[in-house]
């Protein structure tokens, strides 16, 4: 089938000392946002060793890409989790009055990187501002790219758009440019020959959480076992997927995505691991998943700042700390 990943369940295995599992073999879908990748790793793990299955569930990974709008398949009840971006996204739904949650955070930094070339005088974050020309996508100009120039003094004007082509970067020394830390510095070492310097937003202060794991509300008031199954599976599929054995999740991340090489797959778990995009900070107590209140107010107060949210939303409809915090799986981290 393509675009899924279809995970049968054998003998299902309802664990008699927890308190909620769902009904065995209750049939969910999880749709991605974009095409397999390592950075959905702990979700086809978990989907692949069983540990989904463990508490009741046949989950369904539905890849997204450039021609799939998840979304709106999640507001019409077509699937029962989405991955969601940035907790942007958790607001905008507030302000629309969409009933959807953020229900865990896979990653406590979001990947978003400014690259810059080496020996530049572009070594510095804070020399990133002095670069001739930034090379910012449509989406980072509207949102993280507001709050370099409020936080930082960036000019709006050096800000050009970025095509998801690493050759304009490469061919202008004093230029920046926006990427993943997971992906587009493995293309310019390719392609460019050279080791980009990488400032991870997120370490300067770009505070959101990333790859959420989203549901409707009625889905949390209505199956609310089914909801902390999902979540739990997949924060042991992240221990599993960067500590252990990861070599089912990774055949069936190729499977759906034929076109992705061992070797990018390998330098996105080097990097994930490397920066603590998915464990790091809270996740070390509250495991893998973990979300505040406080990071979350931090973080919308940044953007109210930049002007790219209005104030006064009600964030805590946004998201519930209800399914997070337990400290799952952390025993599972070799």
């Amino acid at each position: 089938m393509d675009g899924k990943l279809k995970i049968s369940v054998g003998a299902i295995v309802l664990l008699a000392a927890s308190t909620l599992s769902a009904a065995a073999n209750e049939k969910v879908t999880f749709g991605t946002n974009w095409l397999a990748q390592a950075e959905h790793g702990g979700y086809y793990q978990a989907a692949v060793d069983g540990t989904y299955a463990a508490c009741g569930l046949d989950v369904t990974i539905m890849q997204g890409g450039p021609q799939v709008s998840g979304r709106p398949l999640l507001l019409a009840g077509k699937i029962d989790f989405y991955m969601g971006g940035n907790m942007l996204q958790a607001f905008d739904a507030v302000q629309q009055e969409i009933p959807l949650r953020v229900v865990a955070a896979s990653f406590q930094k979001e990947p978003q990187v400014i690259m810059a070339h080496p020996g530049q005088g572009l070594d510095k974050w804070e020399d990133l501002k002095n670069a001739d020309q930034y090379i910012i996508a449509d989406e980072g100009a509207q949102s993280f790219f507001q709050w370099m120039v409020t936080e930082f003094g960036f000019d709006p004007a050096k800000r050009v758009p970025y095509t998801f082509n690493p050759a304009p970067f490469i061919a202008n020394p004093k230029s920046i440019q926006q990427g993943y830390v997971t992906s587009e510095p493995h293309a310019v070492a390719k392609e460019g020959g050279f080791q980009p310097n990488l400032f991870l937003l997120a370490d300067y202060g770009f505070d959101t959480y990333a790859t959420t794991i989203e549901t409707m509300q009625a889905t949390i008031d209505k199956r609310p076992e089914v909801v902390q199954c999902f979540v739990d599976g997949s924060a042991k599929g992240w221990y599993n997927y960067l500590y252990g054995d990861n070599a089912a999740a990774n055949a069936a991340i190729k499977k759906d995505n034929p076109d992705i090489s061992d070797e990018q797959i390998a330098f996105s778990i080097e990097q994930m691991k490397k920066f603590g995009i998915v464990d790091s900070g809270d996740t070390e107590k509250l495991g893998i998943g973990a979300m505040t209140d406080a990071r979350i107010q931090s973080f919308y107060d940044k953007m109210v700042k930049a002007k790219v949210v209005p104030a006064g939303v009600d964030i805590t409809k946004s998201y519930t700390l209800a399914f997070v915090n337990k400290g799952v799986g952390i025993e599972l981290k070799k």
